[in-house]
């Protein structure tokens, strides 16, 4: 039996609020820096969890996870006139690097290798929630009038 969390949509417009103290974003001169982000939506549900079983067996999605983090990334710059676009240097936690070729596969959904950002990928031995299976931060860089 394979049913899916009926929370698969992402949270369009909605504004995921920092779990500690700490901005999403910060500017400083030209180059901003979003602070580690996760697949959590504004409600706080985790994207890419998936319910497979009566007994509550999750399947944690690394392709459905990472697009959302991209997206949620992508939202936080948007709120300082920015975009992936202008995204320089990415810094990747995966909680297994099995993960590694379905995130690799999701992430050249919104990056190519040519004109991509710089990438850094690690392994952590958690996140702070126990269906997070990847964090990402990111430094932007954006010429300011």
């Amino acid at each position: 039996m394979s049913t899916k969390n009926n929370n698969e949509t992402t949270s369009q417009g909605s504004k995921v609020t920092p779990r500690g103290a700490y901005p999403h974003v910060k500017c400083v001169g030209d180059f901003i820096f979003v602070s580690g982000t996760s697949s959590r939506r504004a409600d706080n549900s985790i994207a890419g969890v998936d319910i497979i079983d009566e007994m509550g067996t999750k399947h944690l999605n690394i392709e459905v996870q990472t697009r959302e983090v991209l997206k949620n990334i992508d939202k936080n710059l948007q709120t300082v006139g920015a975009s992936l676009k202008d995204v320089v240097d990415v810094s990747t936690f995966l909680v297994n690097m099995n993960d590694f070729a379905g995130y690799n596969k999701a992430y050249a959904e919104f990056f190519d290798k040519e004109n991509g950002p710089t990438r850094t990928t690690v392994a952590v031995h958690q996140l702070p929630h126990p269906d997070l299976v990847i964090e990402i931060k990111v430094t932007a860089y954006k010429k300011q009038n």
